[in-house]
């Protein structure tokens, strides 16, 4: 391919996510954001068996689809740990939630652009609140994409563990463009109790035991998060897709890093 190179990708995505808190007025959100590409291979006709039965084929957002992108943002640390204490979100993790799905569609159309002005068109689904509401499952899941081109690995909490941890958002595109396979996830595991380690800490925290070795209790999860919406005070000023909890993801092991890399 000429022009445009996955190591482009990645420093238009870097770039793109540094200048964010200028345009925002304020010091931002994100550490350093990932991108790891795949190509349309048959390892994506799995998505209905390991994500949603009606779940989109690459080629479902571009018949021309040669490669899928998923990217990362990582939360500042600061962000995650005033998210930690009692039961409830706090505000600055529904205000970074909303923020970051409003970056992430920005951030994905720009690299769409990007592809396309060297001659590669692409396609793109929003950022969250994509899913079927009585399924809760996504027609078109950042998270599993994610597992599959090698960008992280799911954890007990269901959410991807990155070389950068598991606290951020993720977003995803398709294009023409032949990038090839760029992982950057090379362990089997990266929750420390799939892979045989001693936490359960993710469990723990679960406000409400919607979190269990038995699995993830997906409907307990969502009604908890809508409640979250609808009672506490400092979100009343937020759109009303702001659905978040974010306790699995604070101060975990798994939060910052991939702690099976160290083992």
């Amino acid at each position: 391919m000429t022009g445009v190179t996955v190591e482009t990708l990645r420093e238009f995505a870097e770039q793109y996510v540094r200048e964010e808190p200028s345009r925002l007025g304020t010091d931002g959100w994100w550490r350093t954001p990932l991108l790891a590409t795949a190509p349309v291979d048959e390892r994506f006709s799995q998505l209905p068996e390991i994500a949603s039965p009606d779940h989109l084929h690459p080629h479902d957002l571009l018949a021309t689809a040669k490669s899928v992108i998923v990217f990362f943002l990582p939360f500042k640390k600061d962000l995650v740990r005033g998210n930690k204490d009692g039961d409830r979100p706090s505000r600055n993790w529904g205000l970074s939630y909303v923020q970051t799905n409003d970056l992430i569609n920005r951030l994905g159309a720009a690299l769409g652009d990007l592809l396309e002005a060297h001659g590669f068109q692409s396609g793109l689904t929003p950022a969250t609140h994509n899913f079927d509401e009585v399924k809760l499952m996504a027609r078109w899941s950042h998270k599993h994409l994610g597992h599959l081109a090698n960008l992280g690995r799911f954890g007990v909490h269901h959410l991807l563990i990155t070389p950068e941890g598991c606290a951020g958002r993720l977003g995803s595109l398709v294009t023409e463009a032949e990038l090839g396979d760029n992982p950057l996830i090379d362990t089997e595991e990266a929750c420390l109790a799939k892979a045989g380690q001693e936490c359960q800490k993710c469990i723990e925290a679960c406000p409400l035991d919607a979190l269990s070795e038995r699995g993830f209790e997906r409907r307990t999860c969502w009604e908890w998060l809508k409640d979250n919406l609808a009672t506490l005070d400092y979100f009343s000023d937020l759109p009303d897709t702001t659905h978040v909890c974010g306790k699995c993801a604070a101060l975990m092991p798994c939060s910052f890093n991939n702690p099976v890399a160290s083992l």
